[in-house]
C-alpha cells in the first residue's frame, strides 16, 4: 500500500463566492439577439398566451455567460472527474463507446411512434438484449417498461398482486429485512401491501429463524438484496426461499447489488421469482442527475402472463419482431412507450464489447477492490460485521468518537483531500456507518489515495478534531443545514432573496 496521505488543496486554490447570473446582471447587455420577425407578436401569439410584462432574466454578454456556466459545471463532481465510491449507488465509469453507440442517427432519431416494420434493428436489439438479461439473471421473460430501479420494485410487487389474485388469494404483507434498501418499503406501501420487517442476526445476514416466526399465508412475498445492503451474500438463502414458497409468497431480488454477482451466479437458481435490475449499476449506464433510468424488470415462466404490455415478440414465419399487446392477464403499462430507450442501448454495447468472460471480471474486479480498500482502513474504520464482503462493505467512524469526531466529520474531510465520500449513516443497524463501495473500474492507485486519505483522517480526528469538525475548507460552500434544506426548498431564486 502506498501511506502518502494527499495533500490538502491550498488556500490559494479555494473558488471565491461567485456571483449568481443575476447578480452580474447589467441592463442593456445581450448575449444573443433574436432575428426581426415579420408581422407582429400580436399576429403570430395569441394575447391569452401573451405575458404582459417583461421575463426577469439576468442581462449579461455572451462571455459572461459562457463563463458563469463553466465555473458551475467545474464545481460538480462526476465520476470522469474522480472516484466516487458511493456504497448502495455503484457510481462507477460509463464507456464512451456506449455513448456513441447511443448518439447513432438510426436510434437517436428514433420516434416511438415509427411502425413495428421500420423499427426491426431497434426491436431486434432490444429483443437480444433481453434474452442476454435473462440468461444472466435465470429467469424467462423480461420487460424494459421500468424506468428506475424504483419502478422495477413497484412492477414486480403489482406482479406479485396479480398472481396471488389469479389464485384466489388476498394477501396483505410483504417482508423486508431491516438493511434493506430504503425504495423496499416505499414500493411495498405503493403496491398496496404492508411492509414487515425482520431482523439480522449477529452475522449480519437474515435471521432465518425470526423469518419462520412471521411466515403465514397472509405474507405475499419477500423483498431480499442479494449479497446485502452490508455486502455480505446471504449465505442461507436456500433455506430463505423454502420458507417463502412454503407458504405460498414469491421471492423478489432487488438487483441493486447484481454487479457483484453478474456471471457467477444467477438469482433464478436461488430460487427468486421476480428479479429488477439496475442498469447504471451493473451495465454502466449513466447515474443520477435525475434520469433518464432503466430498470428492467424479470420474471420467472409462471409469472409472464402478468407482465407489463405490450411485451416483445418474434415471428418465426415472417422473421419479424413485433409488439403484443393482446395480453388479458397482463398489469397493463407502467411507463409510456417502451422504456428509455436510450439507455438500453448503452447497456447492450457495454455487454456486447465485454461478453460473458468480461462480465465474470466485472463481479471479480468489484469483490477484489471493494476487499481491498476493506482491508486498508480497517485499523481505524473496522466493518460492522468481520470478514469478507462482496463488491462494497459497511465500515463504521465509532472509534472516533471519543475524539468528537463522527462519521458526517469524516465526509465533509474528504472532500478537502479531492476524494467523494462514502455513503454515511446508512444504513441505519450500523453506528456512525460509512458505506464504501469502490467499483471494479478503480485502479489500485486510486484505491490507495482514497485509503490514504480516510488514514490521515482517523490521525488528524486525534490530533486536531476541530479541523474536520470545519471541514471542507476549500468549497464555496461549507455546511449546509441540510434537514432545512429538505424542508424549506428554494429551487428559483428572486431579488428578494
Amino acid at each position: 500500500m502506498s501511506t502518502g496521505a494527499p495533500l490538502e488543496l491550498s488556500a490559494g486554490t479555494r473558488e471565491r463566492e461567485l456571483e449568481l447570473i443575476f447578480e452580474r446582471s447589467r441592463s442593456g447587455r445581450r448575449a444573443w439577439s433574436l432575428p426581426p420577425v415579420d408581422g407582429s407578436v400580436a399576429d403570430l401569439l395569441p394575447s391569452e398566451h401573451r405575458r404582459e410584462d417583461a421575463p426577469a432574466l439576468p442581462e449579461v454578454s455572451e462571455l459572461d455567460l459562457v463563463r458563469h456556466y463553466t465555473r458551475l459545471s467545474q464545481r460538480n463532481w462526476a465520476i470522469d472527474v474522480g472516484a466516487y465510491p458511493l456504497g448502495s449507488c455503484t457510481m462507477k465509469y460509463n464507456p464512451k463507446v456506449a455513448e456513441e453507440v447511443a448518439a447513432m442517427p438510426g436510434f437517436a432519431a428514433l420516434h416511438p411512434l415509427e411502425d413495428d416494420a421500420l423499427t426491426q434493428g431497434a426491436l431486434e436489439l432490444l429483443g437480444t438484449l433481453e434474452r442476454a438479461l435473462c440468461n444472466a439473471t435465470g429467469m424467462s421473460r423480461l420487460t424494459f417498461q421500468p424506468a428506475a430501479g424504483a419502478q422495477g420494485e413497484l412492477t414486480g410487487l403489482l406482479i406479485m398482486r396479480a398472481f396471488h389474485a389469479a389464485q384466489g388469494q388476498e394477501r396483505h404483507r410483504v417482508i423486508i429485512p431491516d438493511s434493506a434498501h430504503g425504495t423496499n418499503p416505499a414500493s411495498v406501501s405503493l403496491a398496496g401491501y404492508t411492509a414487515q420487517e425482520v431482523r439480522s442476526d449477529e452475522r449480519g445476514l437474515v435471521d432465518v429463524d425470526a423469518l419462520r416466526e412471521v411466515l403465514d399465508d397472509d405474507v405475499a412475498g419477500l423483498m431480499l438484496t442479494n449479497p446485502n445492503t452490508l455486502g455480505l451474500f446471504e449465505r442461507d438463502i436456500q433455506k430463505i426461499q423454502a420458507a417463502i414458497h412454503e407458504v405460498g409468497g414469491l421471492l423478489y431480488y432487488d438487483g441493486a447489488n447484481f454487479n457483484s454477482i453478474v456471471g457467477r451466479c444467477r438469482p433464478g437458481d436461488m430460487g427468486f421469482d421476480i428479479v429488477h435490475l439496475n442498469l447504471h449499476k451493473t451495465f454502466a449506464t449513466p447515474h443520477g442527475g435525475g434520469g433518464p433510468g432503466s430498470g428492467p424488470l424479470a420474471v420467472s415462466e409462471r409469472l409472464e402472463r402478468f407482465l407489463p404490455k405490450p411485451v416483445l415478440g418474434f415471428d418465426e414465419g415472417s422473421e419479424r419482431w413485433r409488439w403484443e399487446h393482446d395480453r388479458p392477464d397482463s398489469i397493463g403499462r407502467i411507463h409510456s412507450f417502451h422504456g428509455n430507450f436510450g439507455i438500453n442501448v448503452r447497456a447492450y454495447a457495454f455487454l456486447r464489447s465485454l461478453g460473458p468472460e468480461g462480465l465474470r471480471q466485472v463481479a471479480e474486479g468489484a469483490v477484489l477492490n471493494a476487499n481491498y480498500l476493506r482491508v486498508l482502513i480497517e485499523s481505524a474504520f473496522p466493518t460492522a460485521y468481520p470478514g469478507v464482503c462482496m463488491h462494497e462493505f459497511v465500515a463504521s467512524a465509532k472509534p472516533l468518537k471519543k475524539h468528537g469526531v463522527r462519521a458526517m466529520d469524516v465526509a465533509k474531510r474528504l472532500i478537502d483531500l479531492g476524494y467523494h465520500p462514502p455513503t454515511v449513516y446508512f444504513p441505519l443497524v450500523v453506528e456512525e456507518a460509512l458505506m464504501a463501495e469502490p467499483t471494479e473500474t478503480e485502479s489500485k492507485e486510486t484505491i490507495d489515495g482514497l485509503a490514504g486519505a480516510l488514514l490521515q483522517i482517523a490521525r488528524e480526528a486525534e490530533s486536531d478534531p476541530d479541523l474536520l469538525h470545519d471541514a471542507p475548507r476549500t468549497t464555496p460552500a461549507r455546511r449546509p443545514d441540510e434537514a432545512r434544506a429538505a424542508r424549506d426548498l428554494k429551487v428559483r431564486w428572486s431579488p428578494s432573496q
